[in-house]
């Protein structure tokens, strides 16, 4: 499988989500478990086939996590030499041609966009358009709700 691309800060989020997982949520609902089993008659007993039932998404998420982290490359944009370009993990503020309007994004990896948040996915067509453009360069977006045209107007690596 190759290598999936990951900020330093996605990375970290990841590592913190997984250590809850295992010594807090994974502890918590095991002895749910062993409380629901000393209730007797486990076919008819509903708190030990939630408690279950959690414990399978836990061991869900944590083995996606792993996953995720054993493929990815883990990216420092303040390490690396871009000269000015948008790369992978680039802050870029945008100005709406047509409106003016600015709006801020950072390009990260597939697992770690939300819009709300002005994070977007390396792979959509945003992220695409904006790729090795410099400031003062004008990208254009084509996107299923038409063509948009941006001008880069700074570029940060944080």
């Amino acid at each position: 499988m190759s290598k999936v691309p990951l900020t330093l800060r996605g990375a970290e989020k990841l590592r913190e989500e997984l250590d809850q997982l295992k010594r807090v949520e994974r502890p918590r609902v095991i002895k749910a478990i062993a409380e629901a089993r000393e209730h007797g008659d486990l076919k008819e007993n509903a708190e030990y086939h939630a408690a279950r039932e959690q414990q399978g998404f836990i061991e869900g998420r944590i083995a996606e996590i792993e996953g995720k982290l054993s493929h990815a490359q883990i990216i420092d944009v303040t390490k690396l030499s871009a000269q000015g370009k948008v790369i992978f993990g680039a802050t870029v503020l945008l100005a709406d041609e047509d409106t003016g309007n600015e709006v801020t994004y950072q390009i990260v990896g597939e697992d770690e966009a939300d819009i709300k948040q002005g994070r977007i996915s390396v792979n959509s067509p945003i992220a695409r358009a904006l790729i090795g453009k410099q400031e003062g360069d004008i990208a254009l977006v084509r996107a299923p709700g038409g063509d948009k045209e941006y001008e880069v107007v700074e570029i940060r690596y944080v």
